[in-house]
């Protein structure tokens, strides 16, 4: 556990750093993308996130439309294709943690969550 004591101000700033370092990377990739025409939802992941999660595919999309939304590399869940995460927000401002990856110019919603406290905080310091 990491406490007051323990922390390292030159590693909270690598972090830092790192995060806003793979930030501009990913829209930097993402805007090297075809153009995104829809979204792909199969048997694989349609209602998936509604099971696991209470999310609903509808959700899932509004959160890509959301002007303050959070896009990342999930470089840790890459090996087989690229993947990103989301943080954003749906209409009815729920706060959603979107996995999902572009195959064929379509956006396929891998997984779909709420924030955690952390997350939220995090989305709410920095839009």
């Amino acid at each position: 556990m990491v406490t007051d004591e323990t922390r390292n101000p030159s590693v909270d700033g690598f972090l830092v750093f790192l995060t806003l370092y793979i930030l501009v990377y990913t829209i930097k990739m993402m805007k090297k993308e075809k153009k995104i025409t829809e979204f792909r939802w199969d048997e694989g992941n349609s209602g998936k996130n509604l099971t696991r999660h209470g999310v609903t595919d509808q959700e899932c999309e509004e959160v890509f439309f959301d002007e303050r939304k959070k896009i990342l590399k999930d470089a840790l869940h890459s090996e087989k294709e690229e993947r990103y995460i989301l943080i954003g927000q749906t209409k009815l401002e729920r706060l959603l943690f979107v996995v999902f990856t572009i195959r064929n110019n379509k956006v396929r919603v891998v997984s779909a969550r709420d924030l955690n406290k952390k997350e939220k905080y995090l989305y709410e310091k920095r839009t």
